[in-house]
């Protein structure tokens, strides 16, 4: 739960942050260019200042003055730039408290002087815990007309290997969504791209004449959909392969347990009673 709570956290801040540093840095151009004018003037008395006008390139401009279309493509790149940092946290908490655990149970569970004990040492929400339940409870109910006809290895095989596969898929949910943002925000990014040039040709035919001002904001937001959807979609192929390598070297681990813990379940056939 405090995994949880802690990647929501941190996926909010980190859209936050994308999302204002754009704005931010191209914001500041205007402003430099403002100070240099006064410096430069030489007037007897000071004059009043400017109304400030909005910046066609910002992103706020495009958040607070664009159409549906440019609104809707950042809100989409927002939610799977969330999506992505939140999913990065958890699964990384996951896998570290995982990889913790198999150290600790390849120091002392198969130390116990027997599996009950071994299986009280482990916490309640333990990955290893859950196997060696399964892994026991398989051992001891090993009957019913149907399950009479696979010897007891398999059928124990078959129960260890389920769990496994379970704690593989919790530990792997997610990625397949930050494979969908890594593949398809560059894409959206483009649309915002082609969607705003459209409107600056819109534009210039509709004014007759190709002025700055007519396509400074259209083309302005194209740029900045580019640059959105690339920086949404960088971190989260890479922290697809990075979790991907994670999650085959903790699972390594958890199948080593699964295996030791066979070997002792077949080489003592009377189970103590948890």
């Amino acid at each position: 739960m405090i995994s949880r709570i802690t990647g929501f956290l941190a996926a909010i801040a980190m859209a936050a942050t994308l999302a204002v540093s754009p704005a931010h840095a191209q914001d500041q151009k205007p402003a430099d260019a403002a100070s240099a004018v006064a410096v430069d003037a030489a007037a007897p008395a000071p004059a009043a200042a400017p109304a400030k006008q909005d910046n066609p390139y910002s992103l706020a401009n495009i958040v607070a003055h664009g159409n549906v279309v440019d609104q809707v493509v950042l809100l989409i790149l927002g939610i799977m730039s969330m999506g992505s940092w939140y999913i990065l946290v958890v699964r990384l908490w996951d896998t570290s408290k995982l990889s913790a655990e198999a150290k600790e149970v390849r120091a002392t569970f198969f130390k116990k002087a027997s599996l009950a004990d071994g299986i009280r040492g482990l916490k309640e929400e333990s990955a290893f815990r859950y196997i060696a339940t399964a892994a026991v409870e398989a051992s001891e109910h090993h009957e019913g007309a149907l399950t009479e006809n696979i010897d007891h290895s398999s059928w124990v095989t078959m129960n260890v290997e389920r769990a496994v596969a379970d704690v593989n898929t919790k530990i792997s949910a997610g990625l397949g969504f930050l494979a969908t943002v890594g593949s398809t925000s560059p894409f959206i990014g483009l649309f915002g791209t082609v969607w705003g040039i459209l409107n600056a040709l819109t534009a210039i035919g509709v004014a007759g004449q190709a002025s700055i001002d007519k396509v400074a904001g259209p083309v302005g937001a194209a740029l900045i959909m580019t640059a959105i959807g690339l920086v949404v979609a960088v971190p989260a192929v890479l922290g697809y392969n990075w979790l991907v390598n994670r999650n085959k070297a903790v699972m390594g681990q958890v199948r080593s347990f699964a295996g030791d813990l066979h070997g002792v379940l077949m080489g003592n056939r009377a189970v103590a009673k948890r």
